[in-house]
């Protein structure tokens, strides 16, 4: 690769390089204090994400429309921030200190809605026997204000932790070791199993104190948990890998596309040894080094290396000016991946109706089970139950059969794997629609379609939607994180993951827009507040037929996407020009 001892002082100034792995820290003994932080942040954050609906229109006194659109504004924000974490997390301060951090704020926001829910003078009079919608006491300005500013507390602070949090637990195994990596596979699927155990116990127990105890007790158990969580984090201390920051690889990014724009002038190189790399000898102890590829052709403009020969007057110098292979291949990957996380935004906003409008349908059926009445907002424990023994199946049987077959560590690709979970998601879309519509006969075959009694009907029904949901969140979401943690660099791995979070972020965010542009284009399909005189199950086929369409758009992104090749360049301790060894191998 063409370099100059001058160019290389100018262009590794900023680079770091990984300390040697210690072999007593590490591996699943870390892994474990990662998984009890996860389930306990989890469970205060699910809990709140299927019942503060219910709060917001019977406690804050919003219309269910308005409801159902904090929630999931909150919701996006609370994933699209994720970016944010992760970029704390790459360029300023190891996982461990951000997920800390971030997991305090969140307390914090807890703490400002136990306070709330408390006294009742934060909160507005309650609406005495009329609906919200028809309620003129709503929240005035300094009620609102302190509900907002909980809501966005949390907000941020679990997007801190849920960029953290998986890749600080992935960093306790090193990929490049072939024991260690078929380890990585498996913690992102015991990573969900944390987070169902979490849901589980938070859509079950905090949401019945929710709801029967009072919310300031709900509240106040969620902080708690979040608390513990913390707790545990620290408590693995000792025992973690840690990252070290690389700087900015947003920064990096911007520096490959300058260079590329400022060189645009000079052609484009036909063999990679031309292009402009950091030799094994100056290389250092450990680094990365990503081979080239020929998607993105112009990209490679930003590390062609000028020399005292080229026709120009003078010598480039300096990051803007130069960059090696590795950074445009670094940005090159990040490029591919976008296609990926933008057809499975989709899925998300069908998620979003099920964790709104599914829970309103539940309240308007029977809850009882075995006598006993469940709340409404603890319906998804139904694919929460269906995740929890699904998860061990697939990582015990259906791994190490399909790695037979395939022999592919994994068992399948991860883009196979979302892509399964696009599909079970279609289906349960239209599922949903037949047992919507099932349930509004019934209101008119008993009479029932203005009344506010329960109908003869089992909320148990939407179980079949909600269960098949679980299995495509399961295999997407599980398939997206892995899929990003092993595709990036190591300079973004935690930006990368916080980018599969974005995926359920702008579903939320896009849901909010799907009701309204479906509600004008119809004439009003969920414009009643009324259920059973709403077209919901039109709603949810028309999300059916969507998500077959977006099924084929992410097909298209899928076979175009190229897995990323990887390199590792190893320099012996002595610092000086001893033997380096290059390997690279197909991921």
């Amino acid at each position: 690769m063409v370099l100059s001892a001058e160019l290389f002082q100018d262009v590794s100034r900023d680079i770091k390089v990984e300390p040697k792995r210690d072999r007593r820290r590490g591996g699943n003994r870390a892994a474990l204090f990662v998984f009890a932080a996860e389930g306990l942040e989890n469970m205060a954050f699910v809990s709140m994400a299927v019942s503060l609906v219910t709060y917001f229109y019977g406690y804050m006194n919003f219309s269910l429309t308005k409801s159902a659109t904090t929630l999931t504004n909150f919701m996006g924000t609370s994933f699209l921030v994720a970016l944010f974490g992760g970029f704390i997390c790459d360029t300023y301060m190891t996982r461990f200190k951000a997920c800390v951090l971030f997991g305090c704020v969140e307390f914090m926001g807890y703490g400002l809605l136990t306070v709330q829910a408390h006294f009742h003078h934060l909160r507005p009079s309650p609406c005495k026997g009329v609906s919200p919608d028809q309620c003129d006491q709503g929240a005035d300005g300094s009620q609102a204000a302190i509900l907002f500013a909980g809501l966005y507390l949390i907000a941020f602070g679990t997007s801190g932790v849920k960029a953290s949090l998986p890749s600080l637990g992935a960093d306790q195994f090193d990929e490049n070791d072939p024991k260690e990596a078929s380890q990585l596979s498996s913690f992102f699927n015991w990573f969900l199993f944390s987070i169902t155990i979490g849901a589980i116990l938070g859509v079950t127990i905090i949401v019945w104190i929710s709801t029967n105890q009072g919310w300031d007790l709900g509240f106040g158990v969620c902080a708690i948990a979040v608390l513990l969580a913390i707790i545990f984090a620290s408590m693995g201390k000792s025992l973690y890998r840690h990252n070290v920051p690389k700087g900015s690889p947003l920064t990096s990014f911007a520096q490959v596309f300058v260079a590329a724009i400022r060189n645009r002038g000079l052609p484009i190189p036909e063999k990679a040894e031309e292009l402009h790399e950091i030799p094994d000898k100056d290389a250092g102890v450990k680094r990365e080094v990503l081979p080239w590829t020929d998607q993105f052709r112009f990209l490679d403009r930003a590390a062609i290396a000028k020399t005292a020969n080229d026709a120009s007057t003078s010598i480039s110098h300096g990051p803007w000016r130069l960059c090696t292979v590795t950074q445009v291949e670094e940005t090159k990957i990040l490029i591919r991946m976008l296609p990926i996380i933008l057809s499975t935004v989709f899925m998300n906003t069908c998620l979003a109706q099920l964790q709104t409008f599914s829970v309103q349908q539940s309240i308007t059926m029977d809850t009882r089970v075995f006598g006993f009445q469940v709340p409404g907002p603890s319906l998804p424990v139904i694919p929460l139950l269906f995740m929890f023994a699904l998860i061990p199946i697939y990582e015990r049987v259906f791994v190490p059969l399909a790695r037979k077959i395939t022999g592919i560590p994994t068992g399948i690709r991860q883009l196979q794997r979302v892509g399964v979970g696009l599909v079970l998601s279609a289906i349960s879309m239209a599922v949903a629609g037949i047992v919507e519509t099932s349930r509004k006969s019934v209101a008119v075959e008993h009479n029932m379609v203005d009344s506010t009694e329960p109908l003869p009907m089992s909320f148990l029904w939407l179980g079949f939607q909600y269960a098949i949901f679980g299995a495509a969140d399961m295999f997407t979401l599980v398939g997206l994180l892995e899929f990003f943690y092993a595709e990036s660099s190591a300079g973004m791995k935690s930006l990368s993951t916080a980018i599969s979070w974005c995926s359920l972020a702008f579903g939320y965010f896009s849901s909010t827009v799907v009701v309204e542009v479906v509600n004008k284009a119809t004439g009003g399909w969920l414009a009643n507040n009324n259920l059973n005189r709403d077209k919901l199950n039109y709603f949810y086929w028309l999300l059916a037929g969507m998500s077959i369409v977006n099924f084929g758009v992410y097909l298209a992104c899928a076979s175009w996407y190229r897995y990323k090749k990887k390199g590792e360049v190893n320099q012996i301790e002595n610092g000086g020009g001893g033997d380096a060894k290059g390997k690279a191998q197909m991921v």
